[in-house]
């Protein structure tokens, strides 16, 4: 049960060290790229925790390399600065889950300690991408207070399409 948490946010990787011991971790900790991949080179361990944005690299490069010394490696991204390419990238590489911070250590171990079967079955009739786009449109209009320019703004998108995107009815 050896976990590398990689952080550089000291008291967090503290606490969270100081957590997962508590729950049967053996942690060792690294502030730094260069800190876990000498950890790795010494004995790849069987969990990670990974921060996604280091201040000598990004946490993702981490992914590969620990999925490729340790193909069962269970991985689990952490990241101030969620986003769907990012949280994708980091499962096609072998990450296991990707959570926020701040992530509490329940999570984080119910993150590393899920199995492949564990997961929900996919849903019957899921969404379309074209209504997932319109659902997350809806929410930032709302969340701007209905204000087509400002959400425009925020979505990095033309006013007038925003505006043709909101007169019409929502995909099915």
């Amino acid at each position: 049960m050896r976990l590398l948490l990689v952080d550089d946010d000291q008291p967090l990787l503290n606490r969270l060290a100081r957590a997962m011991e508590r729950r049967g971790y053996a942690v060792e900790t690294a502030g730094s790229i260069a800190e876990a991949r000498d950890i790795i080179a010494a004995g790849p361990p069987r969990f990670a925790v990974v921060d996604m944005r280091l201040e000598d690299g990004n946490g993702l490069d981490l992914v590969s390399e620990l999925r490729a010394q340790r193909p069962d490696a269970r991985i689990v991204m952490l990241t101030g600065y969620g986003n769907i390419t990012t949280a994708v990238w980091a499962v096609k590489h072998g990450a296991v889950d990707y959570l926020a911070k701040p992530a509490d250590a329940d999570e984080v171990d119910a993150a590393l300690r899920a199995a492949a079967d564990d997961l929900p079955e996919p849903p019957e009739n899921p969404m379309s991408a074209d209504r997932v786009r319109w659902e997350h449109i809806q929410r930032v209009y709302e969340l701007c207070g209905r204000n087509v320019s400002e959400t425009a703004r925020r979505l990095n998108m033309h006013r007038r399409t925003l505006q043709r995107i909101l007169a019409k009815r929502s995909p099915r």
